[in-house]
């Protein structure tokens, strides 16, 4: 007979019933409106050589083709030619004038070109001349906040834990944020089973390489506290469980759950396994729970990432003293500072596949970027790579000249203090001097700290995360630039601390590609599309969470009360 320990919901039936939306799955990332292949690429290197060979032929083909008329005998080629001209791999039309076929070089769409540093120089002028008040002091409209408040705390049962079914080991990968989700549905899936939760292993990341462990970021004594009511949590599996697996962690099962489970599979998959073994292992065990879950379960969520995730004693005593340091920068204006997440470290811009403004160096250095991280994925067969139709989609990053200027337009002034939060920027130098031309009060974590403070975070990737996280959680504005789990769990988190409002503001990059590419705009009609973009994320700031979204940024309603309701 095959023994099934009791979880926190009761039977099998009980989870079913009260699961909404059980096995939802996170939206997939929309195609790109400009042809069927894959649009991650970038149109430099090798390629672009070959490119222009292949325009050359082509043009050739035709050219002969139409004087001859010898359509039947080349239609198969005629066809190929073609379909590649439809899916715009080939940078020239063939149009049909008055029965005469004429072939042109292809004029890039709008948006398609990084053109940003010439509208710079035009619109430069007006914005010195144009600093008469900061947006910082009206940035966000008080009618737009709805008076949340946090009650996550509510929904926790305060009864006595049961007897444990057994000891769930997890691993959590990828960066700072990433683990942090890991950690938190951990959390749940233990309250869940009425499982004992081992502290969270942390994987070594190929991309983050980053060595730490969990005490090493989070504070793993008030972790342990926090949640004593709702789950058992133990800082190493006891030495008799051990044994049983030869003293080796690998030695225990694996249980290989799919993304998004829902918990009717992990009452009906996992816990017969807990209960029989006394302990199991989810590696990896990233997005393993769906999103919609019973609301006790979605409680465990809340309070795991809300109220128990504090960071370590030596990441807060340095991020308290940088956020005392930029509220003390910013006198001029209250105190209030903004803080930008800014994505255009070497990586981030070779993997967007974007162009920008640095020739045939900067194609050369992509390239070399991406076979470094990304061994052979950019570079198979078939794979079409089109800079242009990313940027016209939105997809790449943000310049931080882009950003200077977009907030500029915003009405954020020179006297604006603004913090960078950000990896290593490519060609620093050259791409942060307009930045810090229109915002002269300018910091980093390399700046408002020491380098004696910041010693012993150096190469570790997710403790110097952790710094820019909390000097950004405390901005009076925060903006995001690329989108990831780092600013999705920070608009989350503002969210939680400012009555419902993340005080974001999320730009549409697709409206900046065309904006960015119009040499003829003048500063007041950028400034109004700036404005305009500002009071949308205002809008957009009190969101509720939909059933395919995550609480970990849309906190409401699962783990806040309307200010009424909670009084």
């Amino acid at each position: 007979m095959q023994m099934h320990g009791l979880s926190r919901l009761g039977t099998v039936r009980s989870v079913s019933a009260t699961a909404t939306g059980a096995s939802s799955s996170p939206p997939s990332s929309p195609r790109l409106r400009h042809g069927r292949n894959k649009n991650t690429g970038f149109g430099g290197g090798r390629w672009g050589k070959q490119q222009n060979l292949v325009e050359r032929l082509v043009l050739v083909v035709i050219s002969v083709v139409f004087k001859r008329k010898r359509l039947l005998l080349l239609a198969p080629l005629l066809y190929i030619t073609g379909m590649l001209l439809y899916m715009g791999s080939l940078g020239f039309d063939v149009v049909d004038l008055n029965s005469v076929v004429v072939v042109r070089k292809r004029t890039p769409p709008p948006g398609s070109l990084y053109t940003s540093p010439q509208l710079f120089q035009k619109l430069w002028p007006f914005m010195e001349a144009n600093a008469t008040h900061n947006a910082l002091t009206m940035a966000w409209n008080p009618k737009v906040h709805q008076g949340w408040k946090p009650c996550a705390n509510d929904s926790i049962s305060k009864a006595e834990l049961p007897k444990s079914n057994g000891f769930l080991i997890i691993e959590a990968n990828g960066g700072l944020n990433q683990q942090r989700l890991s950690i938190c549905d951990a959390v749940a899936v233990a309250g869940l089973l009425n499982a004992t939760l081992v502290i969270p292993i942390f994987h070594l990341n190929s991309v983050w390489r980053d060595s730490s462990k969990f005490g090493d970021i989070f504070d793993e004594d008030f972790f342990i506290h926090a949640l004593r009511n709702n789950v058992n949590v133990v800082k190493e599996l006891p030495a008799d469980i051990l044994e049983r697996f030869d003293n080796n962690i690998s030695s225990i099962v694996n249980l290989r759950v799919k993304a998004w489970s829902s918990p009717t599979y992990y009452i009906q998959k996992v816990l017969p396994k807990l209960v029989q073994m006394r302990a199991v292992r989810i590696a990896p065990f990233s997005n393993r729970l769906a999103h919609g879950v019973p609301s006790y379960i979605q409680g465990l969520r809340c309070f795991g990432n809300f109220e128990t995730m504090r960071f370590s004693e030596p990441i807060r005593t340095l991020a308290e003293k940088m956020v005392e340091r930029m509220v003390k920068n910013s006198s001029q204006t209250g105190g209030k500072y903004v803080s930008v997440h800014l994505r255009f470290e070497t990586d981030m811009v070779a993997f967007s596949c974007c162009e920008y403004d640095g020739g045939e160096e900067e194609r050369r250095e992509m390239d070399i970027a991406r076979e470094r991280s990304w061994r052979g994925k950019f570079r198979k067969r078939g794979r079409i790579l089109r800079p242009g139709a990313n940027r016209v989609d939105g997809k790449c990053p943000l310049t931080p000249l882009e950003v200077g200027m977009m907030l500029r337009g915003m009405g954020f002034d020179n006297t604006t203090s603004v913090y960078v939060a950000a990896g290593k920027i490519y060609k620093a130098e050259k791409y942060m001097a307009p930045l810090r031309q229109m915002f002269p009060r300018l910091e980093t974590k390399d700046t408002l700290a020491t380098q004696e403070e910041l010693a012993a975070f150096k190469g570790h990737s997710s403790r110097l995360a952790a710094l820019d996280y909390t000097v950004c959680l405390h901005s009076e504005v925060f903006v995001t630039t690329q989108g990831g789990n780092f600013p999705h769990f920070l608009m989350g988190h503002r969210r939680y601390l400012y009555g419902g409002h993340a005080k974001t503001i999320k730009p549409d990059k697709r409206k900046l590609a065309l904006l960015f590419d119009s040499p003829d705009i003048r500063w007041d009609e950028f400034k109004r599309q700036m404005q305009d973009m500002r009071h949308h994320s205002d809008a957009k700031g009190s969101e509720l969470r939909k059933p395919s979204a995550s609480l970990y940024t849309f906190p409401m309603p699962d783990c806040m009360c309307k200010q009424s309701e909670s009084s």
